[in-house]
């Protein structure tokens, strides 16, 4: 597995591509003028708590006010360590109108919705994440070997109580990172004083700073690709900034010194994107078609509800049977589809209707195929299996937008439908509306504004209709071309 990490630094907007085996898999963009929130901490003010809903809409100094449930408040004990219970309390147990809440974002507000909170508060460094209101220790499940999980328990064990000999004490609990398998305790124990240093300095802001203001702010996306992407494998990091490049050197050479050598400068007059094709990559990731190799190919189609993802045969017409180029055509799809998740960042339910199979060994292939590819991914996917219509039904973790959200915006002639009333349908509401007006008021002639194509085909093809209407109410119309107007747009003047 050969894999890069490319990075893209402008003054607007920051972009970050995941390329693995020549191909690009992940792309994370971060805007100057619109920073994703997600790990911000905030000392927010309860503005409305919704008994029904189980939970309560916080001020955190944002356009909308952010949300969160009851079982994302943890209440704390006597030593300030979250007292978790069985059963999720009632939230006007929790919280009150006009308290002050400590609270971190899980998810950038999305569409009209604001952002999503929990008070269970943690901070990231490179190979732990940091607990401070918890002694639980925990470990990424994507480190499998369970010899490996032990010797990562034993050494934070062991490295927090050589700290606390040392005088340096922290109360709360560690997660231990994906990139945290291998390490040694030396570089275990830079990752712990870092941290309870940070918090440290956290608590004096929380105890200062007034309701509502930002207590911490995560790095910027160059910096988290440096701590969150960066795996052992990753064989390049190639930045085309030099300022961000040297800033990238010396946050390695504190926090990730393993990763410092593959850091490189690209130089060259050709952007960066364009020379390893991510710039078409990402074109095409707008597009709701994806053509398979075989020619076969994917329909994407993205809503607030749900996505779906359509498999169809196209021109694939095997060299076999039927069942066969079915078979291989799933195939190939189910590897594609976890490459189009991952790089369209769709999140929530997905749903997906591959081409119905006879053979359960051929099913159970495909759905293995699709488990296996989406092992890679950063987010957390969870299949539910094949569902009687023969649909697979799965979710995915969203805690951004997806990558069409950030790029692009519905269309304001269609608003967002995908589709337009054709000028046929708007010549005959047309038809409807001056019967209407005619009918309440007096005038010498009535006027239809309206675009071209529609006038168009008012004037031609529905021009003996118009001379009926024109006889059945008794009054001329006349009509009038708008550039400005699209399909839909028409007005009726009485003149």
């Amino acid at each position: 597995m050969s894999e890069e990490l490319l990075i893209n630094v402008a003054p607007t907007e920051t972009r970050v591509a995941l390329v693995e085996n020549g191909v690009l898999q992940e792309v994370y963009l971060e805007r100057s003028a619109r920073r994703g929130i997600v790990g911000n901490i905030y000392k927010g003010k309860v503005v409305r708590v919704l008994p029904g809903m189980q939970a309560a809409f916080v001020d955190i100094g944002l356009e909308r006010a952010g949300f969160i449930h009851a079982s994302d408040i943890a209440p704390l004990d006597e030593e300030g360590m979250e007292s978790r219970e069985s059963e999720v309390a009632d939230i006007r147990a929790l919280v009150r109108e006009g308290q002050s809440l400590v609270v971190q974002v899980v998810k950038d507000p999305i569409s009209s919705k604001g952002a999503r909170l929990t008070t269970h508060l943690s901070v990231s460094a490179r190979y732990l994440v940091y607990m401070p209101q918890t002694r639980h220790i925990g470990i990424s499940n994507r480190i499998e070997d369970e010899s490996e999980r032990e010797r990562l328990r034993e050494l934070v064990d062991q490295a927090s109580a050589k700290l606390a000999e040392e005088g340096q004490k922290g109360d709360g609990g560690f997660i231990l990172r994906t990139v945290a398998e291998g390490v040694s305790e030396d570089e275990l124990l830079r990752d712990i004083p870092f941290l309870y240093k940070l918090w440290h300095e956290l608590e004096q802001r929380i105890r200062s700073r007034p309701q509502p203001s930002v207590i911490y702010e995560d790095l910027p996306l160059f910096m988290r690709a440096l701590r969150d992407l960066a795996r052992p494998y990753t064989e390049k990091i190639r930045i085309d900034s030099r300022e961000a490049h040297g800033r990238a050197a010396e946050f390695a050479g504190k926090y990730a010194p393993e990763i410092a050598s593959r850091l490189e400068h690209y130089p060259g007059e050709r952007p960066l994107f364009d020379l390893y094709g991510v710039e078409e990559e990402i074109r095409k990731a707008l597009h709701n078609k994806v053509t398979l190799k075989s020619g076969g190919y994917l329909i994407v189609e993205q809503t607030e509800a749900m996505s779906t993802i359509d498999v169809n045969t196209g021109a694939f017409v095997g060299h076999r049977n039927l069942e066969e180029t079915i078979f291989k055509t799933n195939l190939e799809a189910a590897t594609a589809i976890a490459r189009q998740l991952r790089l369209r960042n769709l999140g929530g339910i997905i749903i997906i209707d591959f081409i119905d199979m006879k053979d359960p060994e051929h099913r159970r292939q495909v759905l293995r195929t699709l488990e296996k590819t989406l092992e890679r991914d950063h987010a957390k996917t969870s299949i539910t299996g094949v569902s009687e219509l023969g649909l697979v039904e799965m979710t995915r973790k969203r805690t951004r937008e997806s990558l069409g959200q950030i790029l692009c915006e519905p269309c304001p002639v269609c608003s967002g439908r995908g589709t337009l009333k054709s000028a046929e349908t708007v010549c005959y509401e047309i038809f409807r509306e001056i019967i209407r007006e005619a009918r309440a008021y007096d005038s010498e002639k009535i006027m239809v504004l309206a675009s071209q194509v529609v006038i168009d085909l008012l004037l031609d093809e529905e021009s003996a209709n118009v001379a009926d209407l024109e006889e059945f109410i008794g009054r001329p119309i006349q009509f009038q071309v708008e550039p400005i107007y699209n399909q839909e747009q028409y007005d009726i003047v009485l003149v």
